[in-house]
């Protein structure tokens, strides 16, 4: 293989890669010992805590109830010696600020005891709260600059842990982060607040099917993360994964995923040992990981958790996709967790199983072997259809960003349409309902394979729909829309206050229906379904969402709103319906609901932004001088040629020069562009996507195409070949 210096000396490096730590001894450790070693965990709790105090700190764990704040120096003191025990000399409170990002600030547990020495100390202030810098993160207007004032504070339902480091380790704290007057600036307090919202009304629906107890509903969730993987020396020689996190430019290779033998192909041995590290340091923090294998796209990857309570998920899916980009660096590679870091393979995405029960319930959305008979499943899956159809554009704007907008829609991921799959047993008995009740469903059936020598196969009532942004699957279901890079909070506080609006408006109509009779309760259920089916049946879809009929049929017939970029999307935070949804739960505030759509449209502005002057840059300094040096050989030969009395039709000249030509004045056309300014941030993002980003792929289309044409020894930019292949 042929290729500039930088390029070869990168591939050289590929093929003498050795790993910079000795390989695990995975004899060494049971992998059930190994799970929640680093983990502030029940059983260390039991363990290290008073008995009195252990069982009021659980009381605020499992139930919900206040926590009283006596008990927090004994648990801080707990905490200490163990994290001590455990090597730690510093300890922080983690926090998940509107950047989407881990924040975290350390401090140590040493303090001089004025004799020369020093004793480790933590009290339980210092546990409950922390003060980090509110003005440096962003705030959208809920903090002046000047107003530095914010406040961590300790979450108490989720664990501490242990993180490791090669010189240490530090006590990790999970927090909330909020200002000096309470309003919330970050993901974790919103998504708190909408748990406590679901459970109020869960259990009021609950009650009527005597199921009420004190034992908290809350949300469950299972995010199954997609990722790249690309060895670190080809991302050196690549400004736009370093800064941008995807190829600006870049020709497709002569062989993408066409053959359809990567997805669950052979693993790569270096990526396993990869992959077997992050899984055995997800292990120690307590995330329960359960499957890894290889994805669509060459090059990608996944790796997927047992669902679990949705706050801790969700602390734990950030824990995931630090662990990925750490681990990696030891194999020599980058995580690359944006949604669509190559054009035209398959993105990245995030699948959110979701589910909603308690230990005793189970999922409320376990249909059981006769789900036409199972009222309760019904009335609460019922609310998720008529959920998702009242704020269907809500759900679209929790996954609206700038990297995600490459995805939506496209082969590989659901449509900017929010639709429910409900698949053909389910599907059949709403149907039912619609016409007056459900007397009968599809029951699963065998599948033999003509094989002797094989057993039967139990099969589902229905098939799967990839193509649904939320379809049910089982006993939960699941939403494919969200961003391979995003937390998962936001899409689940929406989902948790939609559902709490839905069970609500259900348990209200009960009310009036059954009038404290519950003799006929049957007849009320019966009645309130068929009305939410006759309402909501539109946004149930069991097509095939890529089509365009689907498209014409969703918004045209059905009334379905079909946002395909974030400008389009993010407007719907602050509408009407939506600030009334939130701040009648108190899970936004009108102020609040507005800061997040101007940082997440201001957010979207800058990576625009960054992204155009990168491209403008390297088309210049990377593309552009190697291109020429090719042009020059080219006219070179072509007056040797006529030196000597040949003729010379050097079309290839002429091609390339014209490729040239566009480039240079699509860029300068694009520098030109980037002049433009606006106070308003909303205008500032519609002109980002109509009018920069095109600029910016009329750019590429140029440079793709020179890369085509131009001797592969004068191209500097790593190849979409070598990236995706070479391992």
């Amino acid at each position: 293989m042929s290729g500039s210096q930088a390029r070869l000396n990168a591939i050289t490096a590929v093929n003498n890669f050795r790993a910079t730590e000795k390989p695990l001894n995975f004899m060494e450790e049971k992998p059930t010992d190994l799970f929640g070693c680093n983990v502030f965990s029940d059983k260390v709790m039991k363990e290290r805590l008073p008995k009195n105090v252990y069982k009021t700190l659980k009381r605020t764990m499992d139930k919900g109830e206040q926590m009283d704040p006596s008990i927090a120096e004994t648990v801080a003191n707990a905490m200490k010696d163990w994290a001590v025990s455990k090597g730690a000399t510093h300890y922080t409170h983690v926090f998940y600020p509107l950047t989407g990002m881990t924040a975290e600030k350390h401090d140590g547990f040493l303090t001089p005891d004025g004799k020369g020495g020093a004793i480790a100390e933590f009290s339980g202030k210092l546990l409950i709260q922390g003060e980090p810098d509110a003005s440096s993160f962003p705030s959208g207007g809920l903090r002046s600059t000047f107003e530095a004032r914010g406040y961590t504070a300790w979450d108490v339902t989720n664990p501490a842990y242990i993180r490791e480091n090669p010189n240490g380790t530090t006590l990790c704290i999970p927090t909330a982060f909020v200002s000096w007057t309470g309003e919330a600036l970050d993901k974790k307090t919103p998504l708190l607040r909408s748990q406590q919202a679901l459970n109020t009304q869960a259990q009021r629906v609950l009650k009527f099917f005597g199921k009420a107890s004190d034992e908290r509903v809350q949300s469950y969730a299972g995010p199954e993360q997609e990722y790249f993987l690309v060895d670190r020396n080809f991302v050196l020689n690549r400004p736009d994964l370093q800064l941008a996190g995807r190829t600006l430019f870049g020709a497709p290779s002569a062989k993408g995923q066409e053959m359809e033998d990567h997805y669950f192909g052979a693993i790569p041995p270096r990526v396993l040992s990869f992959m077997m590290e992050v899984e055995r340091e997800l292990y120690k923090l307590g995330v329960p990981v359960k499957t890894r294998h290889n994805e669509v796209a060459p090059g990608q990857f996944e790796i997927a958790p047992i669902y679990e309570n949705s706050n801790l998920a969700t602390d734990h899916n950030q824990m995931v996709m630090t662990t990925l980009k750490e681990v990696a660096l030891r194999y020599g590679m980058v995580c690359l967790l944006h949604e669509k870091p190559f054009a035209g393979i398959n993105g990245s995405g995030k699948h959110v199983n979701y589910s909603i029960g308690n230990a005793s319930l189970g999922s409320l959305f376990d249909p059981g072997d006769t789900p036409h008979e199972n009222m309760q499943f019904l009335v609460f899956c019922a609310a998720a259809i008529r959920a998702v159809h009242k704020y269907g554009p809500l759900l679209r704007a929790t996954v609206a960003s700038a990297s995600n907008d490459h995805r939506l829609g496209a082969n590989e991921a659901p449509p900017a349409i929010m639709s429910v799959y409900l698949g053909e047993q389910l599907a059949d008995i709403f149907e039912q309902l619609k016409k007056g009740c459900a007397k009968s469903c599809k029951v699963k059936d065998e599948l033999r394979v003509g094989v002797d020598t094989l057993p039967p196969l139990p099969m589902d009532a229905g098939d799967r729909n990839r193509t649904s942004p939320f379809a049910f699957t089982g006993n939960r279901f699941e939403f494919r829309a969200v961003g391979s890079n995003m937390s998962i909070a936001g899409p689940q506080v929406a989902l948790n206050s939609m559902m709490a609006e839905s069970l609500d408006y259900i348990a209200t109509e009960l009310d009036k229906c059954v009038k404290a009779d519950l003799s006929n309760l049957n007849e009320c259920v019966s009645k309130l379904l068929q009305d939410i089916v006759k309402k909501h049946e539109a946004v149930i879809f069991n097509g095939d969402g890529y089509s365009e009929a689907w498209h014409k049929e969703a918004v045209e017939k059905r009334g379905l709103a079909n946002m395909r970029t974030t400008p389009e999307a993010l407007p719907v935070l602050t509408s009407k319906e939506v600030v009334d949804l939130f701040t009648k739960y108190n899970v936004f505030s009108k102020r609040e609901l507005e800061s997040r759509q101007s940082i997440y449209l201001e957010q979207y502005v800058k990576t625009i932004m960054t992204e155009a002057q990168l491209v403008i840059k390297m088309s210049r300094t990377m593309i552009f001088p190697g291109a020429v040096r090719y042009q020059s050989q080219l006219a070179e030969t072509c007056a040797n040629l006529r030196a000597i009395g040949k003729d010379c039709v050097m079309v290839s000249l002429d091609d390339l020069t014209d490729k040239l030509r566009g480039m240079q004045k699509a860029a300068n056309e694009l520098e030109a562009l980037l002049g433009h300014s606006s106070d308003d941030v909303l205008e500032e993002a519609k002109y980002m996507c109509n009018t920069v980003l095109p600029k910016m792929l009329e750019v590429r289309s140029f440079a793709d195409a020179l890369e085509g044409v131009v001797a592969d020894d004068l191209w500097n930019l790593p190849s979409y070949q070598e990236m995706l292949f070479i391992k």
